[in-house]
């Protein structure tokens, strides 16, 4: 498919679930021949005449062959933002979607690191690897501030087993590890500084991890960063 910088689809939403406290799932449905591919975006526009000029990206958390989009967004519901005024919408409710652009792609197994919501390229990466029984040599190292935050635990939990590994930083007395991924942290993860390191989060923890990954001995074209 050609992709267009203004090409625009007008959608409608059949269902909204909520997945965590402060996470919701968008169903919307599909035009006919739009194709994306695990890990790339898409802006979206609320059609509203108001919010008409304020495009977000997100990434499809679907795959590509399902029958209808999916979205996977928090909702910062302390300011009177975009994703706020999702979060009212209910179905039957309208969006625009625009043209498909790269924001993450599987290169090769490796590590994936995500904070919160950075998370959300990771699902349909996963979805994919998994109906093709390819999970196994892969990692998720997911770091939330609660373990209320925790995304769809249950099902990287079915897809990756012992190699789905939570890190809580504000909550004391988990099941899971506590603290940050730090370099030190990273340390003692990294068996193999040959794979591909996946990284997507908020800016400073994406700085931070690449720049402890380098000081690790892990090179540069290893390294696959979101590209908005």
């Amino acid at each position: 498919m050609e992709n267009y910088p203004n090409e625009e689809h007008i959608v409608k939403i059949l269902d909204v679930k909520n997945v965590t406290h402060n996470v919701k799932r968008f169903t919307l449905s599909k035009p006919e021949n739009y194709h994306f591919k695990p890990g790339q975006a898409t802006d979206i526009v609320i059609n509203l005449p108001e919010w008409k000029n304020e495009r977000r990206p997100f990434t499809f958390t679907c795959l590509n062959d399902w029958n209808t989009l999916e979205f996977t967004i928090k909702i910062y519901s302390d300011h009177n933002g975009v994703t706020n005024e999702l979060g009212k919408l209910k179905a039957g409710d309208e969006l625009i979607i625009h043209d498909v652009f790269g924001a993450i792609h599987y290169k090769g197994e490796g590590i994936f690191i995500a904070g919160g919501a950075g998370v959300t390229p990771f699902i349909a990466i996963f979805r994919d690897l998994h109906e093709q029984g390819k999970t196994e040599n892969n990692k998720l190292l997911f770091s939330n501030r609660t373990t209320k935050d925790i995304i769809l635990k249950d099902e990287f939990e079915n897809m990756l087993g012992k190699n789905f590994i939570n890190i809580i930083s504000d909550e004391k007395n988990t099941p899971y590890l506590e603290g940050r991924i730090d370099e030190d942290f990273l340390g003692k993860e990294i068996s193999d500084p040959d794979k591909y390191f996946y990284i997507c989060g908020p800016d400073p923890m994406v700085e931070a991890i690449h720049k402890d990954l380098l000081n690790l001995g892990v090179k540069e074209e290893k390294i696959v960063v979101e590209q908005f």
